[in-house]
């Protein structure tokens, strides 16, 4: 048998696994794994949907089109899988005859303890191709899988090629790209959820989601409250991008703006099949964007201090985001960015000479001209932290990602306000853990901004508040908020601030600066202010 244009023998495959097996360990694969570790893994072929059973000790995926699949090279696709060794993934092998058939096969999900595995499409007996669609469940047994049983979902219908999905055990949904019934576009996006032992009819995910193209691979948080998925459909860095949405709440049709996940994801390439692995700290997709053949499989683990998930870009932290197009080769002067604008005084709009600051890996600074005006040329391929400031005045800060190559320049214009009493400022890049009082890492360049400020005014006294939307018990949100304001304080007291010159409240929803009818205004009501109460 032939295994990626590497020949083996039975006996040799037999020995391989055998060894493969006897040298797992308890490590956290976050721990030993890179994208080195795949390199037996990634082919010629078109490598697709990979799954890591629960125990971490072997991953699933699809290669599409290998002589050696049911139906040969015309096949579109097979389970194979390999084994982890503590150091990487084995050479791959070939699932079998019973997961596998002529039509497109792909593992969905796993059980919690791993004895049961969720796979595309309906099986029918000796290996012959199914002519309903559906999903599949097979059972661990000391022979590996049985032959898959099928699950009835009512009204099931995809037309597309294939149905690519996530089905999770934890919120029990099943989410999937199909062309069905009620479809907006080429394929969108459902969901059928499991009620009372029954799987209910699929539902459409909403505009919100679907666009008039096409979204595939559709996976979710443990919790089921983030979706991530692939479009075409939006601006975007390549062919397919990974995005991410939340899910405001239980009818599925009611979605976050969704997000483009990024540089450290998307290419010119196409990416799919986002998945996350949150107790490893890691995320595996495909890529085509310099792969071994079509699609290749690939790891991405986010910095070491990131706490909160594995979404980089989320909607509080850019508060201007680039429309990125990128389709053609990157030349030299390119690779450059311009920024422009004006700095003036809040009250009274006059010019303002104040330092602006844009940090990455390198910092770049622009002092503002008498007039206010500025302008600066950075590099158009990362995420800057920019600081606005000036002698007697508030300063703030932004991010912003211009990872873009066909935008040339982009006018940002400041306003600061004056030190005095009463004068209040958001806080917008503050940010903490879902429904905790835990800090994430990117709140730290405002929160230094605020420390710096304090340096410059050792007279200056501060008064943080805290603040939710409306949803949820008030009494909570209130503590809750609470714990948020002492959690800052106690980052700038950590800074070298004295504890005096702070203090601080909680207010839940009390105070809202927006409505709570929708959550582009629920976000701006979950915030963190300062006051100056002493100058």
């Amino acid at each position: 048998m032939i295994f990626f244009n590497i020949r083996y023998s039975t006996s040799t495959i037999r020995n391989s696994v055998m060894l493969c097996l006897s040298m797992v360990t308890a490590l956290s694969m976050a721990q030993q794994q890179s994208q080195k570790s795949f390199s037996h893994v990634n082919s010629s072929y078109d490598e697709q949907s990979p799954f890591i059973s629960p125990d971490g000790k072997v991953m699933y995926w699809t290669v599409a089109n290998h002589p050696d699949n049911a139906g040969g090279k015309k096949d579109p696709g097979d389970i194979w899988y390999s084994v982890w060794t503590g150091e990487e993934w084995s050479l791959p092998l070939h699932g079998g005859k019973l997961i596998n058939n002529t039509a497109y096969n792909s593992v969905i999900g796993f059980s919690h303890d791993g004895e049961r595995m969720f796979l595309t499409g309906h099986y029918a007996h000796n290996n012959a191709l199914a002519t309903t669609q559906g999903i599949a469940v097979s059972i661990k047994n000391d022979n590996g899988w049985s032959e898959p049983e099928n699950i009835h979902i009512p009204y099931f219908l995809n037309r597309s090629v294939s149905t690519q999905g996530f089905l999770s055990t934890t919120v029990e949904a099943f989410v999937f790209s199909a062309d069905s019934y009620s479809t907006i576009g080429a394929e969108d996006l459902y969901v059928s959820l499991l009620q009372s032992g029954k799987w209910s009819e699929p539902k459409n995910l909403g505009k919100k989601i679907n666009t008039v193209n096409q979204e595939f691979s559709p996976s979710m948080s443990s919790d089921g409250q983030y979706l991530f998925f692939a479009s075409n459909g939006r601006k975007g860095y390549g062919s397919f991008d990974i995005y991410y949405s939340t899910r405001l709440d239980d009818t599925w049709t009611n979605w976050s703006d969704p997000v483009n996940m990024g540089a450290n994801i998307n290419s010119e390439g196409r990416e799919l099949y986002y998945r996350t692995y949150p107790i490893d700290r890691f995320a595996l997709f495909t890529s085509t964007h310099n792969s071994d053949g079509y699609g290749d499989i690939r790891f991405y683990r986010p910095p070491d201090d990131l706490q909160d998930s594995l979404i980089q870009l989320r909607p509080d932290t850019i508060v201007k985001m680039v429309e990125i197009v990128r389709d053609k080769p990157i030349k030299g002067d390119e690779k450059m960015f311009r920024v422009y604008g004006k700095v003036t005084t809040l009250k009274t709009a006059l010019p303002l000479r104040a330092t602006l600051t844009f940090h990455s890996d390198t910092t770049y600074s622009v002092v503002a001209a008498p007039d206010g005006k500025y302008s600066i040329k950075v590099p158009s391929v990362n995420e800057y932290s920019i600081r606005v400031e000036a002698s007697g005045f508030v300063g703030t800060f932004e991010k912003l990602d211009v990872r873009t190559y066909e935008m040339k320049s982009l006018e940002m214009n400041y306003s600061l306000q004056p030190i005095e009493i009463g004068a209040t400022v958001n806080l917008k890049s503050v940010l903490f853990q879902q429904s905790t009082f835990n800090l994430l890492p990117e709140s730290n360049d405002e929160l230094d901004l605020v420390v710096s400020f304090l340096n410059i005014n050792p007279k200056v006294e501060i008064q943080l508040s805290g603040h939710t939307d409306n949803r949820g018990n008030p009494e909570h949100n209130v503590n809750l908020s609470q714990k948020r304001v002492e959690r800052v304080k106690a980052y700038l007291v950590s800074k070298g601030i004295s504890a005096k010159r702070i203090t601080g409240k909680g207010y839940g929803g009390g105070k809202p600066i927006a409505a709570n009818d929708t959550e582009e205004t629920r976000r701006l009501n979950r915030r963190v202010e300062f006051t100056i109460v002493k100058d």
